[in-house]
């Protein structure tokens, strides 16, 4: 009988033949379609776990945005590949993005890795699948994102109302930390379009600085700090690679049940309005989850379909609302100057104009602001895609970067339109400062990805973009000064599964 030292020197000597056959056919393949390497990032440690603590160093310093940016100077080029848990490739160039999002979409996809570490809390739903599974998701969804939907404001009218109702007023000024205010803002609004119900954020947290006790109504107020909590764990667990389901606390397990507890409620309450409402009776306002009810009755199946596009609407809107107002209060003239053109348009706070989806589509600088704001700041700063087979990348190989580069299947590739967003090459020595005014006259192209691109491309776009603009527009409508309070101008990021400033704070003062 063999012993044991000898099967485990046969099974060693078959891995090394296998590893070594497999690379010279892969070799000679690359050689075939007139591939290069690009230049390699290695790695001191063993797997390059190095690396991995480098990342959840900045992570922690809320700065892993930055981080990528300063490897991307530190490697003085748009593609190379790095030791990180085996090697993977890492681009910052359009026409790889390009390629991995539309030119070669089916060579692509999100993979396992990503749909384990967010299935506990999303689960399965347009982030989460591939294939027919994505397919019948974003079917599903697609339709509910039409512009009656998107242009009716009077949903968004009364979350605002409630929102200037936390704003405590002294002598005509303001001071407050802005980031937790779009936060709740957007949680209350986009669980009365989903699901039918706000979870009052607003109203409870207005009550509990009054010294009140948050009951009735207020019963679900928890559920955007358990959704807060919930998206930085399934954050951490998608920068774990093929390790998430290492990181599974007790407080994660918690949170997904409640936050599951309120959609299935959610859920029930929208049946039986299904059930109980005469067909021909038209509803009094727009609710996601009885649309979806029209096209599926399985409870599981439109909870995920929901989490996931609250996930997209909700996170995705507070970001942009926080960097843009980190952005003004920095910007004092383009604050006044923006206003000067909301004012314009729309009159002041008081005024009886209507504000409509297409007046703050056409309202140019506004438009300017959101676009260079997410430009520097988009929503999701770094994404990755596995390969489904061997395949390529047009550009990044040998010493100028211009042969394709060889991924083999199974191979990862990460892509950081943030890091891109900001490349001097492309925006100009100015790359890195907020400048509104370099929109006009300027065409879209692969370089500017706030919402992603190709068949999986935001469906929500246009009804964050109108929301967020609807809210700025509130705001500079009210209020005609805006200071910072804040000393340091550090870009501090809370990033989760998707980017928002870590605190935004404020002094402003009401118009009179």
């Amino acid at each position: 009988m063999l012993s044991i030292l000898s099967i485990v020197a046969l099974a060693l000597v078959a891995w090394a033949v296998h590893y070594a056959v497999t690379s010279a056919l892969h070799a000679r393949r690359a050689r075939q379609w007139g591939c290069r390497a690009p230049p390699f990032k290695g790695h001191n440690w063993f797997l390059g776990v190095d690396n991995v603590l480098a990342m959840d160093k900045a992570d922690k310093a809320c700065q892993l945005p930055q981080f990528l940016y300063d490897e991307h100077v530190e490697m003085g080029c748009s593609t190379f590949a790095e030791g990180f848990i085996g090697d993977v490739f890492i681009t910052y160039e359009p026409k790889n993005i390009q390629a991995i999002l539309a030119t070669q979409f089916q060579d692509f996809e999100i993979g396992q890795r990503r749909r384990g570490a967010l299935l506990p809390l999303l689960g399965d739903g347009i982030f989460t699948t591939d294939g027919q599974m994505w397919e019948h998701s974003r079917s599903l969804l697609r339709p509910q994102f039409a512009r009656d939907q998107i242009a009716d404001l009077t949903l968004e009218q009364r979350h605002v109302e409630d929102m200037f109702k936390c704003f405590n007023m002294v002598d005509g000024w303001t001071s407050l930390d802005l980031a937790p205010v779009f936060f709740r803002f957007t949680m209350d609004s986009a669980t009365e379009f989903l699901f039918g119900q706000s979870t009052h954020t607003q109203a409870a947290y207005a009550a509990s600085s009054r010294g009140e006790k948050n009951v009735g109504e207020f019963q679900w107020a928890d559920i955007g700090t358990r959704f807060d909590r919930g998206t930085y764990a399934i954050g951490v667990r998608a920068r774990m690679a093929d390790v998430y389901w290492l990181y599974y606390p007790k407080s994660f397990r918690e949170d997904i049940r409640e936050i599951h507890r309120f959609a299935d409620a959610c859920i029930a309450d929208g049946m039986n309005r299904a059930k109980t409402s005469a067909p021909e009776k038209t509803a009094e306002r727009y609710v996601f989850l009885d649309e979806l009810l029209k096209a599926t009755n399985d409870p599981v199946e439109i909870r995920s379909q929901l989490l996931n596009i609250l996930l997209a609407g909700r996170d995705t809107t507070a970001g942009l609302l926080g960097w843009t107002f980190w952005n003004l209060t920095r910007h004092p003239d383009v604050y006044q100057k923006l206003r000067t053109a909301i004012v314009e348009e729309f009159g002041t706070y008081d005024s009886s104009k209507a504000i409509t989806f297409t007046q703050l589509k056409a309202c140019s600088y506004l438009q300017y602001v959101m676009m260079e704001t997410l430009r520097l700041f988009p929503s999701v700063p770094a994404n990755a895609r596995l390969a489904t087979r061997n395949t390529t990348l047009p550009y990044g190989g040998g010493p100028d970067g211009s042969s394709p580069v060889y991924v083999k299947k199974g191979q990862e590739v990460t892509y950081s339109v943030y890091v891109m967003h900001r490349r001097r090459e492309i925006w100009g020595s100015n790359a890195d400062e907020f400048v509104p005014e370099r929109w006009i006259g300027r065409k879209l192209g692969w370089e500017y990805l706030p919402f992603n691109g190709g068949p999986r491309v935001c469906l929500g776009q246009q009804f964050a973009l109108t929301e967020a603009g609807y809210v700025i527009t509130k705001i500079l409508q009210r209020f005609d000064k805006i200071e910072k309070t804040d000393p340091s101008d550090v870009q501090w990021h809370n990033y989760n599964t998707t980017s928002a400033p870590k605190r935004v704070l404020v002094r402003m003062h009401q118009a009179s």
